[in-house]
């Protein structure tokens, strides 16, 4: 199964910190590279990595530069192809924009958290929808720090449902969680 009608946006900005209290994550090379990989795996169209820190997104273009036209570019010939689909974007409204002059439609917005929503869409019904409607632009966003802001929550189109362990505990990465998502989403 294709997911060239999904796109990911790993957000920075705005998120909570431990405190709720809204703040602009740094952006980690871990997040940059094994995103990338998962979404490239998975057919994903594209990876946004969204900040509106100038040296973040600096840095994430001079990550993206080395491995697609630097020396790593004939290194690691794999790592080259993961990072192709990676895109930097300042905020939201830009990722969105870009997406519509890609497709020619607006994407449907599909907000996760680890907590969970009374209005959440289970992975079997998100894969269907994936499924179904291939023309259909669809923006699956991550958040790092302690999660989106409530606003995300408010304005998306779809939440989709927390993964669970089943224990108790449930503070994965955003790198695993991205990857466990994408397999339930578009994995056979």
């Amino acid at each position: 199964m294709s997911g060239a009608n999904l796109s990911v946006a790993l957000i920075h900005f705005p998120v909570y910190d431990k405190h709720r209290d809204i703040v602009a994550t740094a952006v980690t090379n871990l997040d940059v590279h094994d995103i990338s990989r998962s979404c490239r795996t998975y057919g994903v169209g594209r990876y946004y990595i969204v900040t509106p820190v100038v040296e973040q997104r600096k840095l994430v273009e001079k990550i993206r530069e080395h491995w697609l036209s630097g020396w790593g570019s004939t290194y690691n010939p794999k790592r080259k192809m993961a990072l192709e689909i990676l895109q930097v974007e300042d905020g939201l409204p830009e990722t969105l924009a870009d997406i519509e002059r890609r497709t020619g439609k607006k994407a449907k917005v599909v907000v996760t958290g680890a907590s969970g929503r009374d209005n959440s869409i289970g992975f079997e019904a998100m894969k269907q929808m994936l499924r179904d409607q291939p023309d259909q632009p669809y923006l699956l966003l991550l958040g790092t720090g302690w999660g989106l802001t409530e606003q995300f929550f408010r304005d998306a189109d779809y939440v989709l449902e927390p993964i669970s362990g089943g224990s108790d505990y449930n503070h994965l990465s955003v790198r695993s969680a991205a990857a466990i998502m994408l397999d339930r989403l578009l994995g056979r």
